[in-house]
């Protein structure tokens, strides 16, 4: 299977973020990606950099007053006082209901909490550079599955899940599922199909195709009523416009049982099979992991062979994009576990 991995991932490398009102060490640091290309490596896989540029698709995917602020952020900060180098900053206030999001506000902070939706999101100077790279990575794929590579895996970080249009959030800041799933349609497939089966469900990239009818997005994940990201992911939105049935949530109650989730895997395959893709994008979160520290599903390592070799059966070329998991040394396991059953399943 072809792997991308980016140098860059080592570049966002936040010190603490805000968990249950606690300044704790970030779950999602750099090493994620290494425990992963570890993995990778023992298995007898081969990684390689990316070699597409995403730039020209970033502005399909996300508005340009966002990108724009993403790109320039650690600078503006900077501006502010050369002292916020060793500083991560945090948004405070937010856009909510009754107040404008359509003028940008001067003043910085203001400005995080106008493109962000939670405090969940630590910068740092390399972050940008790090997210592009990830997006540079997810381009790779679409490119790689469009000259006839069945398989490819984005080795990648930070997550991008819940980046939506115009805004960041759970770690994320560029949407790379989303990334990918543009470059294919752009690359000539008609129709794609986003599976997530992180234990969060991906907001972002719901809304960012919630009215297209081109890419079907399903996600198996937490219930929203007591699990993050909360005010998305239910069960009864299904789209909107063109996109009216091209969207599928499957959500579970915490601490559902291994057997409950491989049958709304069987439920979501069903209905990629349905919308009958070119590709598929899988937003790969491996949080669902039962000795995950911020999630409460219960799969143990060998289920994600059991997982690869489903994703398989579909009989997609499909691509791979590393979310959540936040057991780091676990988590190269179980990544190269999907690989290996996705490959076994082939045979």
């Amino acid at each position: 299977m072809l792997i991308f991995t980016t140098a860059e991932q080592a570049d966002h490398d936040p010190a603490h973020e805000i968990f249950r009102g606690q300044r704790v060490p970030c779950f999602e640091n750099p090493s994620r990606a290494a425990f992963v290309e570890q993995a990778l490596r023992a298995a007898g896989h081969t990684l390689r950099r990316p070699d597409t540029d995403s730039a020209d698709l970033l502005s399909q995917v996300h508005s340009p007053r966002y990108l724009q602020f993403l790109r320039t952020a650690w600078d503006q900060w900077l501006a502010l006082d050369a002292a916020n180098a060793g500083v991560q900053p945090f948004p405070s206030v937010w856009p909510v209901r009754t107040l404008r999001s359509d003028v940008e506000p001067a003043n910085f902070i203001a400005r995080l909490g106008l493109y962000s939706m939670d405090n969940g999101s630590p910068m740092v100077a390399g972050t940008w550079v790090a997210a592009k790279a990830a997006a540079d990575a997810a381009a790779s794929a679409a490119r790689a599955l469009g000259q006839g590579e069945r398989a490819v895996f984005c080795a990648t970080r930070p997550p991008g899940h819940h980046a939506g249009p115009d805004f960041m959030g759970g770690y994320c800041f560029i949407n790379h599922a989303a990334v990918c799933a543009q470059a294919l349609r752009a690359g000539g497939a008609q129709r794609v199909a986003v599976l997530d089966v992180d234990y969060h469900h991906g907001n972002g990239t719901q809304a960012i195709f919630y009215e297209r009818a081109d890419v079907l997005f399903v996600s198996i994940h937490g219930d929203p009523r007591t699990e993050y990201p909360f005010y998305l992911g239910h069960a009864d939105e299904t789209g909107a416009g063109a996109g009216q049935g091209c969207n599928l949530n499957l959500p579970l109650a915490a601490g559902a049982s291994v057997a409950t989730w491989f049958d709304a895997l069987d439920t979501a395959c069903a209905r990629v099979a349905a919308h009958r893709p070119d590709a598929l994008v899988v937003s790969l979160g491996l949080d669902t992991f039962a000795g995950d520290p911020i999630s409460r599903f219960q799969l143990q390592t060998g289920d994600f062979r059991r997982l690869g070799r489903r994703l398989q059966q579909l009989g997609l070329p499909t691509a791979f994009i590393l979310e959540g998991g936040y057991a780091a040394a676990e988590l190269g396991q179980n990544a190269a576990q999907v690989l290996q059953g996705f490959e076994e399943g082939g045979r």
